[in-house]
């Protein structure tokens, strides 16, 4: 697994975050480091996954990037089901070829702008892992619908997010205890501002229960939180 340095130099103009060539190069690593708990709540998505995956359906993965969910469902889920995985960038995709290459189930990777929309059908699960938080706000809305549209009756969504408080006091606390995270995994304090600085057009979170309302109000019927850690949050929502 290559080490993530993307922003280990100072760069006297920090480009807007991309999924490009360098990021699917190092990207394991960098959700390794990045992400409080990654293994963990992917490791309940498998949980979660098993209690609502029916034989015969489809299992989407949205934003799929280099497909690590794929390989923890693969050898708990029925034969039958097929994985669609879908990402914008087609370098993620290319990464993801290489890892899914002694996958059990039938697969099927498609490179394609969650902004634009989306059809899916006979779907018994979605995850979005750290997505809707890159989809524009505006567009926001329309995706939720077109999943629900797509998912069988007690189908589940599962999403992971970046999230803010509606307290600014807590938010700011939440942050610096994310920041201290990183560092903690051998981030540096440039690298921790400057993928501040590339995030910051980006990536737009929502507060948590803005997210579940938006769920709510689009086709699913029920939505929980299942993970919680300061500012990054699991959601599990069932149509």
């Amino acid at each position: 697994m290559d080490k993530d340095a993307l922003f280990a130099k100072s760069q006297p103009l920090v480009s807007d975050f991309d999924f490009g060539k360098q990021t699917a190069g190092v990207f394991d690593d960098m959700l390794q480091r990045s992400v409080p708990f990654y293994a963990e709540f992917q490791r309940m998505i498998g949980e979660l996954a098993s209690e609502f995956v029916a034989d015969g359906t489809h299992v989407y993965d949205l934003g799929c990037s280099t497909c690590t969910t794929f390989r923890l469902l693969d050898p708990i889920l029925p034969a039958g089901v097929r994985f669609v995985g879908i990402d914008s960038s087609a370098d993620m995709l290319e990464k993801s070829r290489e890892k899914l290459k002694d996958l059990k189930h039938p697969y099927e990777l498609v490179c394609a702008d969650l902004n634009q929309g989306l059809q899916i059908s006979n779907a018994s699960l979605v995850v979005m892992t750290l997505t809707l938080q890159f989809i524009r706000p505006l567009y926001r809305q329309k995706l939720i619908a077109q999943i629900a549209q797509g998912m069988n009756d007690q189908g589940c969504l599962i999403m992971v997010e970046k999230v803010l408080s509606r307290h600014s006091l807590l938010n700011r606390l939440f942050i610096k205890y994310y920041y201290g995270f990183k560092q903690r995994s051998g981030y540096s304090q440039l690298e921790i501002a400057q993928k501040r600085e590339a995030l910051e057009n980006v990536l737009v979170p929502y507060r948590t229960e803005e997210d579940m309302e938006l769920v709510l109000s689009n086709g699913f019927s029920q939505c929980e939180v299942f993970f919680k850690w300061y500012n990054f949050c699991g959601m599990v929502a069932v149509k």
